[in-house]
């Protein structure tokens, strides 16, 4: 072999893909604004340089976990990409067909429960999830899901992971109280998991230190006014009891060794978006909240997407602090 030949052998070869970093997700709920979510998803599965080792979500995010499993599944990270696309447009097309609206919710919150205005105890989300999820896959553990619900009687965060995952856990963890009856699983009561673990973080620590988790945050944690009307108000007390678990468990968090914590929010985008609109079913709506995800997570990962793996980019203590 010449000269030429040895340079063009070990020269012109391509140079191989450097190998994916491994990442966790945490996902927060919040309704249909789980859009937000998806669009966020949709980004980082095209990116292509990470690999998903666990998600740990909470009412929609834990929806969307179960379908990115699913579709995972199925298809790599193009057919996750798929089958969330066409989970939001059945949840768009279910909501179409007679779903509770936020001016329904308005009208009876407090006056009527689920027992009384739906006897039947009818919930259009099952049909939509036996269409989407495979349960199968969410129990084998690629990647490995973690859904919280909340026990109505103790109050406290219950874990679904491996064997215990399944349509009925993923109700649980979406059950408002308001809208729908209790979902029981092994004889207890569950509501959605937004009341105690929103979402919860301490499960994907258990491979040990060195763990990248990114959170997906879509209940804004900060406002600039204080509210004053009615529904201002309302929505307001909405965000706090679902962030309050969060903010719990990231001070938990803080100075925790070998954790590399990130998040992905669009607070400014999402805030004028209230409490009510977070059943809104309205595809326009679905897909504006889409972009926006996708948006947040371009944003990310242009500023730190080559921190993943090496550093933290959300400095903890310092967003905590920034709330008082």
């Amino acid at each position: 072999m010449t000269m030429i030949e040895r340079w063009r052998h070990w020269f012109g070869r391509p140079a191989a893909a450097p190998p994916k970093r491994r990442i966790a997700l945490a996902l927060q709920g919040g309704g249909s604004h789980g859009a937000f979510t998806w669009g966020v998803l949709d980004r980082l599965l095209e990116d292509g340089r990470f690999e998903i080792g666990a998600i740990s979500g909470t009412s929609a995010g834990a929806l969307n976990g179960a379908v990115l499993v699913s579709g995972h599944a199925a298809g790599g990270a193009s057919g996750a990409r798929a089958a969330l696309a066409a989970f939001w447009r059945d949840i768009s097309a279910a909501g179409a067909g007679g779903a509770p609206t936020a001016q329904w919710v308005g009208r009876w919150f407090g006056a009527l429960g689920p027992y009384e205005l739906n006897p039947l105890n009818l919930n259009p989300l099952r049909d939509v999830l036996r269409r989407h999820v495979d349960e199968a896959a969410l129990r084998r553990g690629v990647p490995a899901l973690h859904v919280a619900a909340t026990a109505v009687r103790s109050g406290r965060a219950r874990i679904f992971s491996g064997q215990t995952l399944g349509i009925d856990a993923l109700l649980a963890s979406a059950c408002l109280p308001m809208l729908f009856r209790a979902v029981e699983i092994d004889g207890a009561p569950y509501w959605d998991g937004g009341y105690s673990a929103n979402p919860a973080i301490h499960p994907l620590l258990r491979d040990g230190e060195g763990i990248d988790v990114i959170l997906v945050r879509i209940n804004p944690l900060w406002r600039a006014e204080t509210p004053t009307a009615g529904a201002d108000i309302a929505d307001r007390v909405n965000e706090l009891v679902f962030n309050a678990s969060l903010l719990a468990e990231l001070r938990a968090l803080t100075g925790r060794r070998g954790l590399r914590l990130h998040a992905i929010a669009d607070d400014d985008a999402l805030a004028p978006h209230g409490a009510a609109s977070k059943l809104s079913t309205d595809r326009a709506f679905l897909q504006t909240l889409f972009s926006i995800g996708r948006e947040a997570a371009t944003s990310f990962l242009a500023r730190h997407g080559d921190d993943v793996g090496r550093r933290a980019s959300l400095d903890v203590a310092a967003a905590l602090a920034d709330q008082v």
